[in-house]
């Protein structure tokens, strides 16, 4: 903070005669102009022999305290021999500082003293800054890491501080923090889509025009940039109001936020204190990436682990070994009966803090050949297999919020191997689709991974259990694309025997009544010996035996392919013009 006026009189002798000595000192100005003001900021102690400057004074003082200089000093001995009369009273009067300067004192002894008092208030403040920066580092080291950060830099901004997540989750927050709406705010910049609005602002509406977070050297500037564009972020957020300054700030070095951190205070915040800000900013963002790096070496190791078990999944040696791995590590994999769950890959991330987590670069492995999954462990891989190894509390609803909101973007399923009772518990977290495999031991994992994926594909919401899958038919178990493909493929001699569709529900209904034909034909409304008549054209067109069980059951999935296909497009006559 810059020198009052009371330590500069008492550093030079000048003289008070008028006013209180509490007004800030930012500067020295010597002027002998009759307005000066055009070339003063603000906060100026004026210095002037008052050569141009007799009769009335009033209006030259009220410039002077329109401007907000901190006193005036007339130097006597020179253009006047003593105080004017007219100026003491138009000083008195408007309440400025005015302060005689001796015939003895120069004024450049008064600019080097100013001077003087500003470069050792600097030097003060650069000391402070420099003690809180270390008490954050010792606080950075500590076992709780950001937390202390947190903690620490709440005491030294004299306020409030939290930690938040990726999503604006509040983490952690020190008492008294006003989080929760710093985390409305950030909901409201990001937008539904997760990305920054365009032209989005930070000031807080209400807040006094002209320090909404103005970036300034001065005292009360709160600093960094207020606006933020689409899909980029601000340096700095200032949330400030009449009665609370808030600073919030991104953490993580890449395009998207690993976190966000805020700090409150009741005042404005010095330069000492934006110092001592960015410092924490700088350790969190430390924290963050390290942990990144943490977490990307723990899921090598679990990648690896779960190549144990997938390669040992025909004996108990693969599970076995994978439980090695995993005890120094302070974790453990799920007691049998297990099950595997699939779900959106955006949900990979979130659910790591709950569960035990590895990565394939290939897909699912099938369940005629588990080797093959072991070929495709690799880092940035597309599925993951996510063990829950230990009981843990009931995640809070922001977690649950948050899971849900990474679940449903893009992005390749992700697998969590769990115990048959947490299973719905696991899932829970989780919004949109969440396939399940039947329950089942480690030697059945590449069947039970490959089951969970096929339930997860279904698309449908909510838990989608393979056993109900399997429970509507074989359709439902096979791919819509291959489906169709093959149905296009068996079925192309009817389509292209001219234009008549009568073969097609000919022979629908003909597989749909068992092969009766009075059944059949009643269905139709044909007589039996048109239906006799049109089978027979249709097995020479296909060339199969219409009476083989294979052939039948073949035809009736084409037939339902097709059916599933066509209730699945969309109805161009709606969607031409009309």
């Amino acid at each position: 903070m810059a020198p009052s006026l009371r330590t500069v009189v008492r550093r030079t002798g000048l003289r008070p005669l008028v006013g209180t000595l509490d007004s800030v000192v930012r500067w020295v100005a010597v002027s002998e102009l009759e307005d000066p003001t055009p070339y003063l900021e603000g906060d100026e102690l004026l210095l002037t022999t008052g050569m141009r400057l007799e009769g009335d004074f009033s209006q030259y003082v009220a410039r002077l305290v329109a401007r907000g200089v901190a006193g005036l000093a007339l130097g006597v001995g020179l253009s006047h021999e003593e105080m004017p009369p007219a100026l003491l009273e138009a000083a008195t009067a408007a309440g400025l500082p005015l302060l005689e300067v001796p015939r003895e004192t120069p004024f450049i002894a008064v600019g080097k003293a100013v001077s003087e008092l500003l470069a050792a208030e600097q030097y003060e403040e650069i000391t402070r800054a420099f003690a809180a920066q270390g008490r954050l580092t010792r606080a950075a080291l500590r076992p709780e890491g950001p937390q202390a950060v947190i903690d620490r830099l709440a005491k030294e901004v004299g306020g409030w501080a939290a930690l938040l997540d990726e999503n604006a989750e509040v983490r952690h927050a020190t008492h008294g923090s006003r989080a929760e709406g710093v985390a409305r705010e950030l909901a409201r910049l990001r937008g539904e889509n997760g990305a920054w609005r365009e032209g989005a602002s930070g000031g807080r509406q209400g807040a006094p025009k002209g320090r909404e977070g103005a970036p300034s050297g001065r005292e009360g500037a709160s600093g960094g940039r207020q606006g933020a564009t689409s899909g980029r972020l601000p340096a700095s957020l200032a949330l400030s109001g009449p009665d609370e300054h808030v600073v919030v700030q991104p953490l993580g070095g890449g395009p998207r936020p690993r976190g966000f951190f805020a700090v409150g205070a009741s005042r404005a915040f010095s330069p000492v204190t934006q110092t001592v800000i960015n410092a924490a900013g700088s350790l969190l963002t430390l924290a963050v990436e390290q942990g990144g790096a943490q977490r990307e070496a723990e899921r090598r190791v679990r990648s690896a682990v779960l190549g144990l078990l997938l390669a040992g999944a025909k004996e108990r040696a693969g599970e076995e070994r994978a439980r090695a791995v995993l005890a120094p590590l302070g974790e453990r994999l799920p007691e049998e009966p297990v099950v595997v769950l699939a779900m959106a890959g955006d949900a990979l991330e979130a659910t790591e803090p709950h569960a035990f987590t590895a990565r394939l670069t290939a897909p699912a492995p099938d369940a005629a050949d588990p080797d093959a999954a072991t070929t495709g462990l690799a880092e940035g891989g597309q599925h993951a297999l996510t063990a829950r190894f230990a009981e843990a509390d009931s995640p809070s609803p922001a977690d649950r919020r948050g899971v849900a909101e990474r679940s449903k973007g893009p992005g390749a399923a992700v697998a969590v191997l769990v115990g048959v009772e947490e299973a719905e518990k696991v899932a829970a977290l989780v919004g949109g689709t969440v396939g399940m495999s039947a329950p089942g031991v480690y030697g059945e994992l590449p069947g039970a991974l490959d089951q969970a994926r096929r339930a997860f594909e279904s698309g449908r919401d909510g838990l989608v259990r393979f056993a109900d899958l399997a429970g509507q038919g074989l359709l439902g178990l096979l791919d819509p694309a291959t489906a169709q493909a093959f149905a296009s493929a068996l079925l192309a001699p009817l389509t292209k025997y001219g234009s008549r569709p009568d073969l097609i529900e000919s022979l629908r209904a003909y597989l749909g009544s068992n092969g009766h034909w009075d059944a059949a034909a009643q269905r139709l409304g044909i007589h039996r010996h048109t239906l006799r008549y049109r089978m027979k054209r249709v097995t020479e067109l296909l060339g199969r035996d219409l009476d083989d069980p294979g052939v039948r059951a073949e035809l009736w999935i084409a037939l339902a392919a097709t059916a599933s296909a066509s209730a699945c497009a969309p109805d161009s006559s709606r969607s031409s013009p009309s």
